[in-house]
């Protein structure tokens, strides 16, 4: 009591001093714990960033988040050991921090699925960036992948922003994901015309092509028997980087051969049939 009354007499700056007298060992031991801890959190942080980027399994953007959270999480380590380094009950601290991430998680609840979708993306890997994809109505190449969107980039050149979890949620079309891709052409001639020659002609345009692949060899085949002509298929496998162009050629060129063979491609046709009342 004597001892808290002739405290109590100081000055402030006294009563510091006091106290740092009185508590410079806990100073001492915490500002130890502090730096050797984040120190340690730091390199601990650094070597799993390290290791995860040899890897080579994850992403880059992966590897950079989990080390990012690991690092996070030791730091939260360090503050509480510096804290019972100072005899501050954590226990409450704790559970107000818990408390507080909870309600930060349900107010941030739709960024938080971003995120979560994002993270499945990198992982997943269901598209990189320069691949063309189809989601929903969407289709486009892939720009840059984040945390919360994804920024895509149209045929047309107009910009789409994409949230993580809208792209995650629906099928995703990967049209550069396999080496080879089938391209099919459909040709209607007039019923009077050969089918076999069309066929041939056919054949012969995709054979002469160096660009299709002769495993699967390409086939031809009736496929419909329309209103007013018959409709011959053509299927042909190429290297996924020709598809585009070939399939613009081999239209152009089946137009060119059937015309100059005097294979029809007859217009849409009807019969009306007028009765006398």
């Amino acid at each position: 009591m004597t001892l808290d009354k002739d405290i109590a007499a100081l000055t402030i700056p006294e009563q510091i001093f006091v106290w740092l007298r009185v508590n410079m060992m806990d100073i001492a031991g915490g500002i130890a714990v502090l730096v050797i801890g984040l120190l340690l959190a730091s390199l601990i942080a650094g070597s799993i960033s390290r290791m995860l980027h040899k890897s080579g399994r994850l992403d880059p953007s992966v590897a950079s988040l989990l080390s990012s959270l690991v690092k996070y999480a030791l730091w939260v380590l360090v503050g509480v050991t510096v804290l019972t380094q100072f005899g501050v009950e954590t226990t409450s601290i704790i559970a107000a921090l818990g408390g507080m991430a909870l309600a930060v998680g349900l107010a941030l609840q739709g960024t938080l699925s971003n995120v979560a979708s994002g993270v499945m993306i990198l992982v997943q890997k269901p598209f990189k960036v320069g691949e063309t994809i189809s989601v929903g109505s969407i289709l486009a190449t892939v720009q840059e992948i984040g945390l919360f969107t994804t920024e895509l980039k149209q045929p047309d050149g107009l910009f789409v922003m994409i949230p993580n979890n809208e792209l995650w949620n629906q099928p995703i079309i990967n049209f550069n994901r396999h080496p080879v891709r089938r391209f099919e052409l459909v040709v209607g001639i007039g019923y009077g015309d050969s089918m076999e020659q069309a066929r041939k002609e056919l054949l012969a345009l995709a054979e002469a092509d160096d660009r299709v692949l002769a495993d699967p060899a390409p086939v031809a085949y009736v496929a419909s028997l329309d209103d007013s002509s018959v409709g011959i298929g053509m299927r042909v496998w190429c290297a996924t980087p020709d598809y585009l162009g070939l399939t613009w050629d081999l239209t152009e060129a089946a137009k060119a051969k059937f015309d100059e063979k005097g294979i029809s491609i007859p217009f849409p046709q009807r019969e009306v049939t007028t009765r006398a009342a």
